[in-house]
């Protein structure tokens, strides 16, 4: 069994809150639009990380993450990319990949937007997008995902809430 903790959409904010969240991961993947590069090498000091560059990082991120992740771990296809979409508004380069060759777990961030669901057009496919981690965007609360991969199968989905979107550390409103 591996124990996965998602992360997306930090642009250059890393809350602190996330090394206790995923103090019991195996391994980190972040979904893009990481920032500071700062932001994933403190990550990958504290876990490994499997992650994908988004559009607002630069030169430095994309240096050392692709465009898209696409990887096998227990038994489970796994792809992740940072823009994406989800079942029924996919990206267009993102469709024409699903229709040849869909994988069991489907992983974007960019919209800000938490999702965890199936795709039945694509074998029931698992799609998900962690929201966002940072203070940059129109989100209101910061949010995680914690999942176990086993065998094949993707289990124990958990959603984790860090807090106001606003909320720097020492803050009340958080």
């Amino acid at each position: 069994m591996t124990k996965i903790g998602l992360i997306s959409d930090t642009h250059s904010h890393l809350d602190p809150k996330v090394f206790e969240y995923f103090k019991d991961v195996d391994e980190i993947w972040h979904a893009g639009d990481v920032g500071d590069i700062e932001v994933i090498q403190k990550l990958a000091a504290f876990k490994p990380v499997r992650g994908v560059y988004g559009n607002i990082d630069g030169n430095d991120v994309r240096a050392q993450y692709p465009l898209d992740n696409r990887f096998t771990i227990e038994g489970v296809d796994v792809w992740i990319t940072h823009i994406g979409g989800y079942p029924g508004k996919y990206a267009g380069r993102v469709r024409s990949i699903l229709q040849i060759n869909p994988p069991k777990v489907f992983i974007c961030g960019h919209s800000h937007i938490l999702k965890v669901m199936r795709d039945p057009q694509y074998n029931n496919m698992l799609c998900l997008n962690p929201g966002a981690a940072g203070i940059e965007g129109f989100h209101k609360i910061k949010t995680l995902l914690r999942f176990s991969i086993d065998k094949g199968q993707v289990k124990d989905m958990e959603v984790v809430e860090m807090g106001k979107r606003g909320a720097l550390p020492g803050n009340a409103a958080g």
